[in-house]
């Protein structure tokens, strides 16, 4: 009974935390294109105003994208509800993406950022856990467990038989 009492804040957790993961990035990169711009900073010949805008845009897109990732675990703590399919195919994203900055962040920033970023992992992960599957998705019919008649139930045709009654 614990694990589901604990389930609420961690999915809080996990979005707040995802809330300053999108705020940092996009300051990260808000920052990134002034250098750029004030730098002159060119690549293979592109504008340097250009470098600035895509920076500032790629910052700004993977933030909402987080800002998005952030809200699955917040409606699911408010609803203590498991999120449906595309909500958590949001969420198993978010982790592979935070798997995949942290190796890269290991070796270009530090261990510390991978450490932060491991630690991200592991809450997006542990709300994914801690909710488990949605309604009807353990069972296979996709209605939250309830079986309408001649679906294949105990005793239909197709279905396994039903269970045998004492006299």
């Amino acid at each position: 009974m614990g694990g589901v009492a604990a389930r609420r804040p961690v999915a809080l957790v996990t979005a707040a935390v995802l809330v300053l993961e999108a705020l940092g990035t996009v300051l990260l990169n808000w920052v990134l294109s002034i250098v750029v711009d004030r730098q002159q900073m060119s690549l293979a010949g592109l504008e340097p105003h250009a470098m600035s805008a895509g920076a500032w845009l790629a910052g700004l897109l993977f933030g909402l994208y987080l800002l998005c990732c952030a809200v699955v675990p917040l409606r699911a703590a408010l609803r203590d509800r498991a999120p449906g399919r595309f909500a958590r195919a949001l969420l198993i994203s978010c982790a592979v993406v935070n798997g995949l900055l942290g190796a890269v962040a290991s070796a270009l920033v530090g261990w510390l950022a991978f450490v932060v970023l491991m630690a991200v992992l592991g809450l997006l992960v542990l709300t994914l856990v801690a909710y488990g599957a949605p309604r009807g998705a353990a069972d296979g019919t996709g209605t939250g467990g309830v079986r309408a008649e001649g679906d294949g139930g105990p005793g239909a045709a197709g279905g396994p038989p039903a269970a045998p009654t004492s006299a």
